[in-house]
């Protein structure tokens, strides 16, 4: 969503006569977009505006400025914090009111301290925010939701992006189809809690996220559609059997548990079991017997116990997971579990995290293993680090590397899996390596 919302920020910014730079040394404004899920997240923004200050004082020693802005959620949870803490910030801007950025950049031209703006406003920021959006390649992001009303008891989200907001429908697939003439074949939907989509339609009623997708795979030429990051309380059979029926929905799924333990999901407030989760992912395996599942997971979470991990170990076990990304506790500002009692000695949440990450990456290189001599359709988005090698993703958000020409880029190719490492596969061309589909064989 950062991705996403920097590249809004840079649509804003373009009418006054801003443009991308290769480096912050060239610029007169420096934008730091950030994320307050976990503290080493927070204090890596300190330490780079650390960095930036003698930027901005060798620019003003020659005579011009550097105009410094903090974006996000660290701005939204730590404002006036940040104001008094770094004083070279010249701009504050909450993630629910850049789009007043161009405003604001001007007040902070005029101002001598910190400009300010963390508000939650009434209005949508998107219904300000300009239609063009700059793609750099074939895959985009495509925010159509935001906030969250669960209130897990670790989680920032809800007071730094506010209350569940979901964008209408017409909205979505304008966007959607000026990303698509603009070369996009891709396209990833983005909500914090993106299956409670609940956007409201052309009549009036609210659409699911099931629905949207199914409209979504009408526009010719989008030939790929996922969405994340799902809670599995909203989990519904109508996006369950979407899996299963829209030929565009990729095989590929992130649905985070945090804990394979009863007793913790109710101290997070997860409103799910283990076994309910379990029961969804059967649901979800009949329907796309291929998919791949990613997951997210929580160490040291206050009060867990030995017995307690034991359980996350056998629930990733049970499932079996393609990827997941794993982190131990840490404790945010306001939040419940920050003030509970049981906190794990940090030594024990070293040692689960290890264990969990072992098992963890045994089951992703499995999983690519398992891959070797399938030919899979590849969409190509960039060049690779070698001279003529290019990168691109399966239908399981595997990145595959494969010795080919530039002109493949944008397209999708059958590609032979012929190499498996951990993060990422080799292929070579099926057959006589021709596009096996285009934009333009599709529209003709």
């Amino acid at each position: 969503m950062n991705v996403y919302d920097s590249g809004r920020m840079a649509d804003l910014l373009a009418p006054l006569g801003y443009e991308e730079t290769g480096t912050p040394e060239m610029a007169d404004m420096v934008i730091l977009n950030t994320c307050h899920i976990r503290e080493k997240a927070a204090e890596k923004v300190y330490s780079e505006l650390g960095r930036l200050r003698p930027l901005k004082e060798e620019r003003r020693a020659a005579g011009g400025d550097m105009l410094i802005a903090v974006a996000g959620c660290v701005a939204q949870a730590e404002g006036e914090e940040m104001a008094r803490r770094a004083p070279v910030v010249d701009l504050i801007v909450g993630p629910q009111t850049y789009h007043r950025l161009p405003e604001l950049v001007a007040q902070a031209h005029r101002s001598t301290g910190a400009v300010l703006d963390t508000d939650f406003p009434a209005e949508s920021k998107f219904d300000h925010l300009p239609y063009t959006q700059r793609s750099e390649g074939p895959a985009a992001f495509l925010s159509v939701q935001e906030g969250c009303d669960k209130f897990c008891t670790f989680c920032v989200v809800p007071y730094t992006r506010g209350a569940e907001f979901s964008r209408p429908v017409g909205d979505v697939l304008i966007e959607a189809r000026r990303l698509v003439d603009g070369g996009v074949r891709e396209l990833t939907l983005l909500g914090q809690n993106v299956n409670a989509y609940h956007g409201p339609g052309p009549a009036g009623d609210a659409w699911t996220l099931a629905g949207l997708i199914r409209a979504l795979a009408e526009i010719p030429s989008l030939d790929r559609i996922r969405y994340t990051t799902s809670h599995p309380r909203d989990m519904s059979d109508d996006l369950i059997a979407a899996h299963g029926e829209v030929e565009q929905l990729m095989p590929y799924l992130h649905l985070p548990v945090q804990s394979g333990s009863d007793a913790i999901l109710k101290a997070m407030n997860r409103r799910h079991t283990a076994d309910d989760y379990l029961r969804k992912i059967e649901k979800i395996r009949a329907a796309r017997p291929d998919i791949a599942l990613s997951c997210d997971f929580i160490v040291g979470f206050p009060g867990e116990s030995d017995a307690d991990f034991a359980d996350t170990l056998k629930l990733i076990n049970t499932v079996n997971f393609a990827s997941a990304f794993s982190f131990k506790y840490s404790a945010r500002p306001g939040t419940p579990a920050s003030t509970a009692g049981s906190q794990v000695p940090e030594q024990v949440k070293s040692e689960r995290l290890s264990a969990l990450q072992q098992l963890l990456t045994a089951q992703q290189t499995a999983f690519n293993h398992a891959s070797i001599g399938r030919t899979a359709p590849v969409l190509f988005e960039k060049a690779g680090r070698q001279p003529g090698q290019l990168i691109g993703r399966s239908p399981w958000l595997q990145a595959v590397f494969v010795d080919a020409d530039d002109s493949l880029l944008g397209n999708i190719t059958e590609v032979t899996l012929v190499k498996a490492q951990t993060n990422s596969l080799a292929g070579e061309l099926t057959g006589d390596g021709k596009i096996r589909w285009s934009t333009v064989d599709k529209v003709a």
